[in-house]
Order: C-alpha cells, then structure tokens, then sequence
C-alpha cells in the first residue's frame, strides 16, 4: 500500500510549531508524561490548521491535514533524535 498520498497533506507550518512546541514539553517539563506528547502535537495541528483557515472555510481535509502534520512532527522528532543518538556513537 502506497502511503505517499498524506505527504500532500502536511502543512509544513503546522510540522514545524508542533514539532518545537513538542520538544519544549518533552525538556522543559519533567512532570509531562511521552506518552501524550503525539495527543498534544495532534490537538494543536489540528487547532492551528482551523485557526488559518477560518476565513476560507472549515472542512474535513483542514482538520486532516492539521492532524497529519501534528503526528507527523512526532515521528519527525523520533527520526532527528535516532540520528542524531547514531552520530555520537560513531
């Protein structure tokens, strides 16, 4: 199954301030379990892809598509963590 249809979906905005609002919950607070990091990061994509476009209109691809971006800022920060873990070890 090819998934490459939900790389149209990713709102490259929406990746990068889910990504570092992530990454300021997983350092800057002790007490925030992992485990609702994606949950946050998936709330505020779509809270951010529906505050952008109000003016145009609310439908059901802006709230994927903020969705989308949300978890895909997850699984962008596990991928740049393995990375960089892989370089120091080296």
């Amino acid at each position: 199954m090819d998934i490459n249809f939900l790389l149209n979906d990713i709102n490259p905005l929406i990746l990068g301030i889910c990504l570092l609002v992530g990454y300021v919950l997983k350092t800057a607070f002790d007490k925030f379990p992992n485990k609702y990091i994606p949950l946050s990061a998936l709330m505020l994509g779509t809270i951010i892809a529906i505050t952008i476009n109000l003016k145009t209109g609310i439908s059901a691809e802006i709230v994927l598509s903020g969705m989308i971006s949300g978890l895909a800022s997850t699984g962008l920060y596990e991928m740049l963590r393995n990375l960089l873990e892989k370089s120091k070890k080296e």
